[in-house]
């Protein structure tokens, strides 16, 4: 496409468009800089403008209150033409979005092994009148090491019941339970992972654990509490960490108990990872989810107008699932295979090997 009036036929998922610049009147120029203006849209926000795709600019407007019949006048001048933005299209194209979701959720897992998950709810208002439903995502680290959507639906306050339902679905579609499963303080997951995936061991995120810490802490004590916490977070194996949680209730255990006990009553959810770690500053360090979800929260901010269940989730797939692309593969993505297989490490040596292992159980 070249920037000018000359127009240029584009094929999208929501048919063939004619697209141009808008027009520009030739002799308004910018008083302070002497350029002419660009066409910018107030719609839009800039990363949707990058976007190649339209896939993901209908379901952000979707989400966000745009109505089919709406998509017409909303992006007629960003495209230069309505040509495949006619309301009967939008619809094919979201009932087909529907059935792809609809696939998705029944889609057999027994063919990829999940070696770490990353879960949390997604709270936003997907055009929904409920107000307490929320989205469930499950993101897995497939033993090649690279990252996946695993499952998503709609759960009421991230409750057992809900995340129970969810996990019970995967086991039922093939599923194995993972080697580690990382999340939130939600007490919903925890209880419902117990229930159906007994083995799988627990890590609580560490963007969360710190925030909750601070809260109980004056803003005078919170920037060398900070750094306490990293200390820990960061250390290069569980001795170190163990004794940074040691000076972090020396320091802190008199005077604010209950941020101490944030860190203490749950210590060993918050170290789980080093026992998963192959490599010190070269593995999966699954101890946070934000960066994980950091793609998919900015798509789906708070949204309004009543709407169908079925539709917002499937936009919400979309849009995951354009995220997705972008996702990267672990930090050495060669030795998630290892973790799974069961090999050994300490202080991020290798010390045993899977069939080292399996010798000495048959001895």
């Amino acid at each position: 496409m070249r920037v000018g009036r000359r127009e240029t036929p584009a094929t999208t998922v929501a048919g063939a468009i004619e697209v141009r610049a808008p027009r520009v009147n030739d002799r308004r120029v910018d008083e302070v800089s002497g350029e002419r203006p660009r066409f910018s849209s107030a719609l839009l926000p800039p990363w949707c403008r990058k976007s190649p795709k339209v896939t993901e600019v209908l379901p952000l407007l979707y989400l966000h209150g745009l109505s089919s019949k709406d998509f017409v006048p909303a992006l007629e001048e960003f495209f230069g033409s309505p040509a495949g933005l006619s309301a009967s299209a939008v619809t094919r194209l979201t009932e087909a979005w529907q059935e792809e979701y609809r696939r998705f959720a029944e889609r057999d897992l027994a063919g990829v092994d999940y070696v770490y998950v990353w879960v949390d709810g997604i709270h936003f208002g997907v055009r929904l009148d409920q107000d307490r439903v929320c989205t469930l995502v499950i993101i897995g680290v497939r033993a090649d090491g690279k990252k996946e959507l695993v499952a998503l639906t709609d759960g009421h306050r991230e409750s057992a019941e809900s995340w129970a339902g969810l996990l019970r679905d995967c086991k039922r579609r093939g599923m194995r339970a993972p080697v580690l499963a990382v999340g939130g303080g939600a007490l919903g997951f925890w209880a419902a992972l117990r229930e159906v995936f007994p083995q799988t061991k627990a890590q609580r995120d560490w963007v969360h654990k710190v925030a909750s810490t601070l809260d109980c802490l004056p803003k005078s004590a919170q920037p060398a509490a900070r750094k306490a916490l990293a200390q820990i977070r960061d250390a290069e194996d569980r001795t170190h960490a163990e004794q940074a949680i040691t000076d972090f209730a020396a320091a802190y255990g008199a005077k604010y108990p209950k941020a101490v006990a944030k860190i203490t009553e749950y210590q060993e959810q918050l170290l789980a990872f080093y026992g998963f770690r192959p490599s010190t500053g070269s593995t999966s360090k699954p101890v946070t989810i934000e960066s994980t979800f950091a793609t998919v929260r900015l798509r789906t901010r708070v949204t309004k107008g009543p709407g169908s269940r079925a539709a917002g989730l499937a936009m919400v797939f979309k849009l995951v699932q354009a995220a997705e692309d972008r996702w990267r593969y672990v930090n050495g993505p060669h030795l998630v295979a290892l973790v799974r297989a069961g090999a050994k490490f300490e202080k991020g040596v290798l010390i045993e090997r899977p069939d080292e292992a399996e010798t000495k159980v048959a001895a």
